[in-house]
């Protein structure tokens, strides 16, 4: 196991001085088809915070939040399978997604030991760890989402309209070979990875996820240069989507303390109604729902950070 450490002057917050620097180690979990990566930020004895990043991204994605939360909460901040560090998927296998989020939150829990757990999630995170607060009610005690309320809802006629274009992109996918996979240097995956956000990360908050984002090239197909580390099949995931009564159900099911940030002007949803009705839907038996909207992008977590980290750590006191 190596550590690391994230060290970075210090920051001003609710008008106290707050020294940004935390260290993390990187952790290795088994699992049946490789390991699952992830940083490990604060004390190893304690049970963590369980974090989960947005849908193409890794655990980089909290590097600038985690130092400035409340240091009594470590955080683990995963890699999700074929994300980041984290083993893909095998051949043959699709990613579901929300399915296949659910089972991998519950078998890190086993493996721990952990009950009563914390979770928090962004984006595609969020939308895993609303589902398993749903199908676990009992065993979560707090639940932090970032500009998400829950799995993203499609309509069933389009659902049914893009399935075979979906399921013929996983094969053309599949069987791309290592010598088509396109080679960038670093500072041509730089602007391309800020262009493909379209303005939800900066350049530093691009850097930071291309820490586990890419990885060098094979020297026998290319002298120098860098791949993305995702697994390409990711881009397939119109099989897993959910509509709006599956949501919902889901919702009504939750039990504990809630914290959802909304991101403004956030990220631009589908359907525009259905985050609130999501939250509505919560309220019916949460045991406290906290709902905010926060200024920033979509990555607000990573781009403005102290545009969150307030509400969060007080929310923990609660």
């Amino acid at each position: 196991m190596s550590s690391e450490s994230y060290k970075e002057g210090s920051f001003e917050q609710n008008g106290h001085a707050q020294r940004n620097e935390y260290s993390w180690e990187e952790v290795s979990i088994e699992v049946p088809w490789g390991t699952v990566q992830g940083k490990w930020w604060g004390d190893r004895e304690k049970q963590p915070i369980l974090a989960l990043h947005g849908w193409q991204d890794n655990a980089g994605t909290f590097d600038k939040l985690c130092p400035l939360l409340d240091p009594a909460y470590p955080v683990f901040c995963i890699d999700l399978p074929g994300h980041g560090k984290s083993t893909p998927f095998p051949p043959g296998m699709q990613y579901y997604l929300f399915w296949d989020g659910i089972t991998l939150i519950r078998r890190i829990v086993k493996k721990f030991g952990w009950s009563k757990m914390i979770l928090m999630g962004h984006s595609l995170g969020g939308a895993l760890t609303f589902m398993y607060a749903s199908a676990f009610p009992d065993d979560v005690s707090k639940l932090i989402n970032i500009d998400i309320a829950g799995p993203t809802v499609r309509d069933l006629k389009r659902q049914a309209d893009i399935t075979g274009s979906g399921i013929d992109k996983f094969l053309e996918y599949e069987n791309l070979p290592e010598s088509k996979v396109p080679c960038y240097n670093y500072n041509d995956m730089v602007e391309l990875v800020l262009d493909a956000y379209g303005g939800s990360v900066d350049e530093e908050g691009v850097k930071i996820l291309l820490k586990r984002g890419m990885r060098p090239a094979p020297k026998h197909l290319h002298s120098s240069g860098y791949h993305f580390a995702r697994d390409v099949r990711l881009k397939v995931s119109s099989l897993a989507m959910f509509n709006a009564d599956q949501v919902l159900a889901y919702a009504s099911r939750i039990k504990c303390k809630v914290l959802n940030l909304r991101a403004d002007p956030g990220m631009k949803f589908e359907n525009s109604d259905m985050y609130e009705r999501v939250i509505e839907a919560i309220r019916e038996s949460a045991e406290l729902v906290i709902y905010r909207k926060v200024p920033g992008t979509h990555h607000v977590h990573l781009v403005t950070p102290l545009a969150v980290s307030g509400e969060i750590n007080n929310f923990l006191k609660m």
